[in-house]
């Protein structure tokens, strides 16, 4: 939201600082900036906090609530090579555990990123009813009306297999192109790959591995997408998979299903706790498992709409009010102590 949305409030303010968030300077001004201003409570949708507003073991006027959404440079370390988070991970590593320590309350994404984020951030047990895991929800430009899905194909149609995220070595990007060129041979008419987000020249790998397996005519790579076109992609699409092997919660699941689009994603970190029984999930690293599955959905007309309308129905429950509700719950809990 933009500063002028937020003032249509009355009892709302804002202000946009001239620094960001991992700068030096915010360490710096920010803290003075909240006393000036008299605040009682920092909410923080990023681990990086002013530490100097929350000294270790202090009496505390400004109650600090931290949301973290994973910790995946601390659970695979290798994961995203290339990340900054990476290359300067004992810092990373150092910050993280500064700012479990420091906040009064911490929020994740997941039950699952939740566990992970107590676990590696020594979260002790005395403080862990300080935690929470409030689901994210689901923009309106998803859910504001039906999905407009093309009239049915005939039987040797192109259907289209969608990917949506990064190319992070743990999105298993490599995995996905795999289990694409598997399918591809199973199936009785042809399928193209659609791969959305933006082109990450660290990872060419899922790249090389399609032209390795000869199936580069058949994967087209759209680089990125705003969400505008992200709701025409999932409409066109006829499958999303999802062989990531962590998601602190996977925002592109439920996009895909208001959208009225079948899912196969893994089995693994947040990811059935956001499909729920609504989409078929597999083994990240059981690619043939993962074709089937792909095949199996796409082949079976009654099966895919079956899947559609419990789709449906599993993203319905997944709202940006009750994120915001439960927020507030921790923000009362959190001035309370």
């Amino acid at each position: 939201a933009s500063e002028t949305s937020f003032n249509k409030a009355a009892n709302v303010s804002s202000a946009v600082l001239p620094y960001g968030v991992f700068t030096l300077r915010n360490q710096i001004a920010l803290p003075g900036f909240l006393r000036k201003n008299r605040v009682e409570l920092f909410h923080s949708t990023n681990y990086m906090i002013p530490l100097l507003a929350f000294p270790r073991n202090r009496l505390g006027n400004i109650a600090c609530v931290t949301t973290i959404h994973d910790v995946i440079p601390m659970i695979f370390p290798s994961a995203a090579p290339q990340s900054r988070k990476s290359r300067v991970y004992p810092l990373f590593k150092r910050l993280m555990i500064e700012t479990g320590r420091r906040s009064d309350f911490i929020i994740s994404d997941s039950a699952a990123s939740l566990a992970d984020v107590t676990r590696h951030l020594c979260i002790p047990d005395s403080r862990k009813r300080f935690t929470r895991a409030i689901y994210c929800g689901v923009s309106d430009l998803f859910t504001q009306q039906a999905p407009s899905k093309p009239a049915d194909k005939g039987p040797n149609a192109i259907r289209t297999v969608l990917y949506v995220g990064r190319m992070d070595p743990y999105k298993n990007l490599v995995g996905a192109v795999e289990a694409f060129a598997a399918a591809r041979k199973d199936c009785p008419f042809p399928l193209r790959f659609l791969v959305a987000g933006s082109i990450d020249s660290r990872y060419p790998e899922a790249k090389a591995r399609a032209m390795a397996l000869g199936i580069e005519q058949d994967v087209e790579w759209t680089g990125y997408l705003s969400d505008r076109e992200l709701v025409e992609t999932y409409e066109k699409a006829d499958l999303l998979i999802h062989p990531s092997r962590y998601e602190g919660f996977g925002l592109q699941i439920l996009e895909a299903m208001s959208r009225g689009t079948p899912v196969v994603c893994s089995n693994t970190s947040s990811l059935p706790e956001v499909a729920g029984n609504a989409a078929l999930l597999c083994d990240p690293d059981d690619l043939a498992g993962f074709a089937r599955a792909m095949v199996s959905v796409l082949t079976d007309a009654g099966l895919a709409e079956h899947m559609v309308r419990d789709g449906l129905k599993q993203a319905g429950s997944f709202t940006w009010a009750r994120t915001a509700e439960e927020t507030v719950a921790v923000y009362r809990e959190a001035r309370q102590g």
